[in-house]
């Protein structure tokens, strides 16, 4: 929809009047949390009515995103941040973000301006990638006679926590606030441990858990040799060897005193 100069400037003197002479500033930030792909509602908890005016803002640089002004309802597609996303509700101002990403978290603002309030309402919204399953694997060179190495990990990940726990007890814990970041949290158990150990990974609205299996992840010495300890594999490996040579031997004997005779 197409903006007047006249328009956008009685928004911009609208705002400057609601700052500069009504003073009045929100007293508190509303958080959104929400994860990339799904959509997100900012609330108004308002009623439009006859002259009233609604200007949305977003970011450090409050670039304006969407307004209603006598009821003429604008929302700027031109800002390519959010192309075709946004959707407002024309008897509310009420606006929603439609498949969000990550770059549309940050600060929003809303001003309000009627002849019943002039109000001013921020909501900080922070955008969660959605979370993989973490994933457990043996460590074989940690592993010992006894005890079984771990390692569960998540990969390209941010903003989360990862943690083992033993039944609902919380073992360890891993946190990052980086993005696109590899996570690794380290167990050691017996083999013949009964407990029952989960990895979670999660994140302020979300977690996935991977359950931990120890008789099919930790593979004692008689089921596969690579998962033994170093010693024992090192033991049973020139055992082997001594074996094989003993066969050869045996062969070319028997091969020799054949043709002796």
């Amino acid at each position: 929809m197409r903006v007047y100069g006249s328009r956008i400037m009685f928004s911009h003197l609208c705002a400057l009047l609601l700052f500069i002479l009504c003073g009045v500033f929100g007293d508190e930030i509303k958080s959104v949390s929400v994860t990339e792909g799904d959509s997100v509602t900012l609330n108004t908890e308002f009623k439009v009515h006859g002259k009233d005016m609604l200007l949305w803002m977003f970011g450090p640089q409050e670039t304006r995103i969407a307004e209603i002004y006598y009821q003429n309802m604008i929302i700027y597609e031109s800002y390519e941040t959010f192309g075709d996303r946004l959707q407002m509700d024309d008897q509310t101002g009420t606006l929603t973000i439609r498949n969000i990403s990550n770059d549309h978290s940050g600060l929003y603002k809303l001003l309000i301006l009627s002849n019943r309030e002039n109000s001013y309402k921020r909501f900080s919204v922070r955008v969660y990638a959605h979370l993989p399953v973490p994933a457990i694997t043996i460590n074989s060179s940690g592993s010992s006679e006894s005890r079984c190495s771990l390692l569960c990990s998540a990969v390209n990940v941010g903003h989360v926590t990862l943690s083992w726990y033993k039944g609902n007890s919380l073992l360890s814990s891993i946190s990052v606030s980086d993005l696109s970041i590899s996570l690794s949290l380290p167990l050691e158990v017996e083999y013949q441990d009964k407990n029952t150990y989960s990895c979670v990974i999660n994140n302020p609205i979300r977690n996935q858990t991977t359950h931990l299996n120890i008789s099919e992840v930790c593979q004692t010495c008689g089921d596969s040799v690579q998962f033994c300890g170093s010693t024992e594999a090192m033991i049973r490996l020139v055992s082997s060897v001594l074996v094989g040579v003993a066969a050869v031997v045996a062969v070319v004997y028997d091969f020799r005193s054949e043709r002796v005779q």
